[in-house]
């Protein structure tokens, strides 16, 4: 949209029409008729040509009387506007100007991390879009600039003689083919989006996720800083070979490879190098800080020379003859051919110089690594994918055609080199192809020592925009030094970038640093191979990519092809690469910030839990795979803190419910209130809960559910919460000790209305008597877990108790067992069935056979006079609560509207069973870390108020009780 239509638009203004509700365009405008014309990255279709023509933002001051004026679509067709039949959809319309510049990434500032994205406003100091670059300009010579290099003027030929013509047309191919099978991959992952800064990393971070990304990512930056002083020692070695002159130190080789006479063959010194290198590293670090813009714009003038040396060096073989220009020179002839067919590997001396008494012997692995620096620089094109016209279209293009050509010239010239020149010759002119350059060696010199110093200088502009990139991701927080704004130059990163290369140039020997390069270019292309082969496979619905020549298979033989050549180069070059890229992950994993930016893994783990899922089925999960999944519940009986959102001590007792953490805990929580007006507040607050989990490092999910009140909110959590086997089988909650104060009177009904659903679900209930007690991670318990088997519940008591040893809190505990019989029952044998019992089940406990009457209160004379007081205080409150429900004048009834049937006999029977079973849990179990007991379930017919009396009797006086209720399935087996 030309910033010209723009005037002034309020922050509220733009967006909405006529008295802040949203007026779509009409449905017979042109805009809504040619919006199926308009394509993604499209700035120049009819329908936003028509837009840019009839929109207008005006100020508030030219707002009609009462503000109700807004900015409006002028009907571009009948001129004049007509009531919008759109209006049903109620919100704005595809063709609101903002939705679409947004959608087709036209001049909307994307942030540059998931995390860091912010609203996007129109403002009238936009600045005019840079130009924007094609694919010759934009891909393909900067590839082939990347690509022609050192290696190819001062290496290429001494390969060819010491592997010969045979086993080198084997190198380009396998080199070859694995860039190519890279560039199919890159091609694909690039045409699935827009692409941002970063280059490669961006691609992969984006596909595999943050940690794989940074780690790769990385490596990359080294491999291109190291890159950049195998650029610096190239040209260097170069100038020094053209002038020897220059030189400060001096060597003379003397070589012996089989000839009759020894010849003297002069060689740069390796302090030569340092010194000169380490110069030109900081005069090339000078012009980086300078400013990108001056080198973008002489980059595609350092390509000229390449080119010329290479036409010069063919023209030059062509009319070479026999020891012309040089000795050793025999022109094309196919005895040299013939000769230097097969391999000749050697000793040589640093040098590379054949000696039979030097410390190198090469082999074909050993050519691999130093000739594969000569196939890397595909990523040139997608590093500048933010400059590009349409990345979609010229980084599959110009990546191709850059690869394809380059491979094509290094066949040639492996057939054109071994029939120039003699063995001897191409081992030891590591010059030759300046030799036979015409009319003069000097251009090739030239075209060497331009060339190397413009990779060089992408390779130091390229790694810091690289390390910079990665910072401003803000996942790693130790890279924060090196951030920068879009606009700034990362100064920082540069100097990093210099001293890196610095370092390396300090080594002097280009043999030894061209394997590093290479293991860290092999890990990014293997890298790309594997997103694209995840994005594949996973072939996810948002997996779109315009480039269609693509397949996993295709990728998955890249990236072993990758990895292989990584071990045949070196082994122990190959750990230490993948070990520093695992620290690295790891590193990430541990301090990065979580960042979700939709990669492929995210992808898999969701296919992969369907189809787990899927397999679970809707049976009955087998008691050996049973699994408590706990649900929480966060509902507190009173208040919590402001920014709490859930009693801590629920997160710690969710844990004991896990072995070694494994599984899965669900937290919940109710919001009274109407869902239309609570839905924001209802996401603000799981986002809370979501996060306090995380915080007591617990796993599991967090939900809120909103509803008129706690009873329907529960009631509908219980039926649906889960998907097939993984729904929730244990709901826990805390016990309502403040149920008895006045402003709480709908505790009673709620608490019981939770148990009855949780059976009616046939859900196991585990509900926790002092909770503020429970000890968390670093609290270490002593004593014993008593546990008071009164019913069957299918092992749920047994295997909580089993699972709370395998904590460091009660790690030192011991459990007792304690089953409650009939008087007249046979305690012995009760006893021997029960230890018979535990040790088939592999569980250790003292076994304890408590007799006690049922109810008969006048049996017990010896009761304690405390004991009888909690009785009849009990009988009491129930007596008043009768009184008053009684003096209303109506029938009482339940909360399910049936009449209330008081039977006083068995609440006393009830009342005297509670209070029994807590007076042999106090003599028994005064000292225990935690107690154990099986969760009577509401009496029918008995009022919410009751069984609250009954509960109270039985907790009263003990500091930390689980009661248990488990559910119609067994959760242990007997058998293996």
């Amino acid at each position: 949209m030309d910033r010209g239509d723009i005037e002034e638009a309020g922050e509220e203004d733009f967006p909405r029409l006529g008295g802040g509700r949203y007026r779509p365009v009409v449905a017979h405008d042109r805009a809504v008729i040619e919006m199926s014309s308009v394509e993604p990255g499209s700035s120049s279709s009819p329908t936003l040509k028509f837009l840019n023509r009839n929109i207008k933002v005006v100020t508030p001051g030219e707002l009609g009387a009462g503000g109700r004026e807004g900015p409006r679509l002028e009907d571009g067709v009948n001129g004049h506007q007509k009531e919008s039949k759109l209006e049903l959809f109620g919100f704005d319309s595809l063709v609101n100007i903002l939705g679409l510049k947004s959608m087709t990434g036209e001049q909307v500032a994307a942030p540059s991390s998931p995390r860091d994205g912010e609203d996007i406003s129109i403002t009238q100091g936009h600045p005019k879009p840079a130009l924007k670059m094609g694919t010759m300009m934009g891909v393909f010579v900067p590839c082939l600039q990347n690509i022609l290099g050192i290696i190819y003027y001062i290496r290429f030929t001494w390969i060819v003689g010491m592997a010969g013509i045979g086993q080198s047309l084997v190198l380009v191919l396998l080199c070859g083919l694995c860039t190519f099978l890279t560039t199919i991959s890159l091609s694909a992952i690039a045409t699935n989006g827009a692409m941002k800064g970063g280059g490669p990393y961006y691609l992969i971070g984006r596909a595999l996720g943050p940690e794989v990304g940074i780690s790769i990512g990385l490596c990359f930056f080294l491999g291109n800083a190291v890159a950049g002083a195998l650029y610096v020692l190239g040209a260097v070695e170069t100038f020094l070979k053209a002038f020897p002159a220059a030189g400060i130190f001096r060597e003379t080789i003397t070589k012996v490879n089989g000839t009759a006479v020894a010849e003297p063959i002069q060689s740069p010194n390796s302090h030569d190098l340092q010194i000169y290198g380490i110069v030109v590293t900081i005069l090339l670090c000078f012009i980086v800080f300078g400013g990108v813009k001056m080198i973008n714009r002489v980059a595609p003038a350092f390509l000229i020379p390449v080119l010329l040396s290479i036409f010069c060096i063919f023209i030059g073989i062509f009319l070479a003859k026999t020891d012309d220009p040089d000795t050793g020179i025999t022109g094309l002839r196919f005895k040299s051919f013939r000769d230097n067919w097969s391999s000749a590997y050697q000793m040589t001396n640093n040098a590379g110089i054949p000696d039979p008494t030097g410390g190198t012997y090469w082999t074909f692995n050993d050519l691999v690594g130093l000739f594969f620096p000569a196939v890397t620089g595909i990523m040139a094109g997608s590093n500048r994918s933010s400059s590009l016209k349409d990345t979609q279209r010229s980084i599959p293009v110009g990546t191709l055609a850059a690869t394809l050509t380059t491979t094509s010239l290094y066949v040639i010239s492996v057939l054109f080199f071994g029939a120039v020149a003699t063995r001897d010759k191409l081992l030891t002119d590591r010059l030759l192809t300046a030799t036979v350059a015409w009319p003069w060696p000097v251009i090739v010199h030239v075209g060497i020592i331009l060339s190397t110093l413009g990779a060089a200088l992408q390779s130091l502009t390229g790694a810091p925009r690289l390390l910079a990139a990665i910072a401003n991701d803000d996942i790693l927080p130790i890279l924060n030094y090196f951030k920068v704004a879009d606009t700034s130059e990362p100064h920082i990163a540069t100097l990093f970038t210099a001293l890196i290369c610095i370092g390396c140039v300090v080594i002097g020997n280009l043999d030894l640093i061209t394997p590093t390069v290479t293991m860290f270019y092999l890990l990014c292309y293997s890298g790309v191979n594997l997103s694209c082969f995840l994005l594949d496979l996973l072939d996810a619905p948002s997996w779109r990519p315009r480039w269609k020549y693509h397949h996993w298979s295709l990728s998955f033989v890249g990236a072993a092809l990758c990895i292989v050549i990584m071990f045949l180069i070196s082994w122990s070059f190959t750990v230490v690469a993948i070990a520093l890229a695992s620290l690295i992950y790891k590193y990430v994993g541990l301090k990065g910030k979580a960042g979700d930016w939709g990669d492929g893994f995210k992808s898999a783990y969701f296919q992969l839990a369907l189809r787990s899922l899927r397999s679970l089925g809707a049976n009955q999960v087998h008691p050996k795979n049973w699994y408590p999944i706990p649900l929480v519940f966060c509902r507190p009986w009173g208040q919590l803190p402001e920014n709490v959102p859930c009693h801590p001590k629920l997160a710690d007792f969710a844990n004991c419910m896990k072995k070694k953490g494994r599984g899965m805990s669900i937290f919940v929580d109710i919001l009274d209130g109407d869902y239309y007006e609570c839905a924001e507040e209802a996401k603000e607050a799981c986002n809370k809960l979501a996060t306090y989990i995380e915080y007591k490092r617990c796993e599991g999910v967090a939900e809120i559910v909103v509803a008129p009140n706690m009873t329907e909110g529960f009631r509908g959590i219980i039926q649906t919460m889960g998907l097939g086997n993984l729904k929730p089988n244990i709901v826990v909650m805390r016990y309502p000790e403040i149920w008895r104060r006045e402003n709480l009177t709908e505790i009673p009904s709620t608490f019981v209305g939770i148990i009855n659903d949780c059976i009616t679900a046939n859900k196991a209930v585990v509900i926790i008597k002092g909770l503020d007690e429970w000890p968390n991670e670093y609290q270490r318990q002593y004593g014993t877990i008593d546990l008071y088997w009164i019913v069957r519940d299918g092992g749920l008591m047994l295997l909580l108790s089993q699972l709370l040893l395998t904590k460091e809190s009660f790690e030192s505990c011991k459990i007792q067992l304690f089953c409650i019989a009939e008087e007249d029952s046979d305690a012995e044998a009760l006893k021997a069935d029960v230890k018979k019992f535990l040790y088939d089940l592999r569980m250790q406990a003292e076994v304890i056979v408590v007799t006690m009457k049922s109810w008969d209160i006048r049996s017990e004379g010896n009761s304690k006079e405390d004991s009888l007081e909690a009785f009849d205080a009990a009988q009491r409150r129930i007596s008043d609560y009768l009184g008053e429900i009684k003096s209303q004048g109506s029938t009482p009834r339940l909360a399910n509207g049936k009449a209330m049937v008081v039977n006083e006999q068995q609440v006393e029977k009830f009342l005297y069973t509670m209070l029994k079973l807590n007076s042999t849990i106090l003599s028994y179990s005064r000292m225990a870390a935690v107690v154990l007991v099986s969760l009577p379930p509401p009496p029918l017919n008995h009022p919410a108020y009751f069984y609250m009396e009954y509960m109270d009797l039985l907790v009263e006086n003990v500091p930390r009780m689980l009661i248990v209720r488990g559910y119609h399935r067994d959760v242990v087996t007997l058998f293996t």
